[in-house]
């Protein structure tokens, strides 16, 4: 495996170049906020960023593991509202708990396990797969909150705590569910087999191919563990604002793939690490902000991201093309 293939990381007792600047730009956008309102510095404002980070490093994450293959996944949105309805409106009906998120996350297993056979058995293009599963997903919860979804959602109230609720200062229970499903995603790909096979497919799929890997396989977990992550992802919001609509996660589509880009994973695949992915969170949530308290509205905003987006898949297209990595 080439050492494009490599996810950033700490060496010799140092960050990495990527990572400091990483660092720079999410201390010069605070600063910015911090001189626009002084109210960025308080406890309330942290614990506000917190609870609206977590859910976008969730998507981010799910992106980077399919990004990391070559791939995307444009249904994360979709998936994440998918599994909050179901959750909501099986908790309204009288559901048990436990019952409620077993049935929510099978949604989400479902959602990722077609968009992975589609992708890795029959070689559908990821963009048009995962598009395609969005539309289904928007018809599916559009005639089924008139029909077998239709009533009342509630969130259950272990949901509703882990989504907005606070354990101690502004430190929310969402960021020890990001916490925890981070380190867990960091240890996946610097420490298991499946993550070297992860950056080998995206690095170069024929070569890992006859190699003797299973990229199919791969790409199956890959989508699948996305759909989870977005599945959590989903609950967190729904959980945060207490109530549960067809439009819940879709300002997070776009952001999740930018958090992603920015933190240093490129849409080509093999390069990236989860380190830079929920810095580039951070940084974009922080943006995100600082643009609210400057009263820009929320399709400029969102034409920001786009255009940071778009910038930095050219940046990767060039910089693939000097070092003569396949495009």
């Amino acid at each position: 495996m080439s050492t494009l293939a490599r996810p950033m990381r700490v060496r010799r007792g140092r960050l990495a170049p990527a990572t400091v600047a990483l660092l720079l730009v999410l201390l010069l956008l605070c600063v910015a906020n911090g001189v626009v309102d002084q109210g960025f510095l308080t406890f309330s404002q942290l614990r506000n960023t917190l609870l609206i980070v977590a859910p976008l490093a969730l998507f981010a994450g799910g992106q980077t593991l399919c990004m990391l293959t070559g791939g995307i996944d444009l249904s994360v949105a979709m998936t994440a509202t998918a599994t909050a309805y179901v959750v909501g409106s099986r908790a309204a009906a009288g559901d048990a708990v436990v019952t409620c998120l077993a049935l929510g996350f099978l949604t989400a297993l479902v959602i990722g396990g077609v968009n992975g056979v589609g992708i890795g058995v029959f070689h559908v293009n990821p963009l048009i797969m995962t598009l395609g599963m969005n539309g289904i997903l928007v018809g599916v919860l559009t005639v089924g909150s008139q029909t077998f979804l239709g009533g009342a959602t509630l969130m259950p109230d272990v949901v509703k705590t882990l989504g907005g609720g606070t354990i101690v200062g502004p430190v929310p229970w969402n960021l020890l569910v990001l916490l925890v499903l981070g380190v867990a995603l960091v240890l996946l790909l610097r420490r298991t087999g499946l993550g070297r096979l992860i950056y080998a497919t995206g690095d170069n799929r024929v070569a890992a191919r006859l190699a003797g890997v299973r990229v199919w396989r791969v790409e199956l977990a890959v989508y699948v563990g996305c759909a989870l992550l977005s599945g959590v992802a989903g609950l967190l919001i729904g959980g945060r604002s207490g109530a549960v609509d067809l439009q819940l996660a879709n300002s997070y589509l776009l952001p999740s793939v930018a958090a992603a880009v920015i933190g240093g994973t490129s849409i080509l695949g093999g390069v990236g690490g989860m380190g830079g992915t929920f810095l580039g969170a951070l940084i974009l949530t922080v943006l995100d902000t600082l643009l609210v308290r400057l009263s820009v509205a929320e399709s400029l905003r969102q034409m920001l991201f786009g255009a940071i987006l778009l910038a930095l898949a050219w940046v990767y297209v060039k910089i693939s093309r000097t070092r003569g990595v396949p495009g």
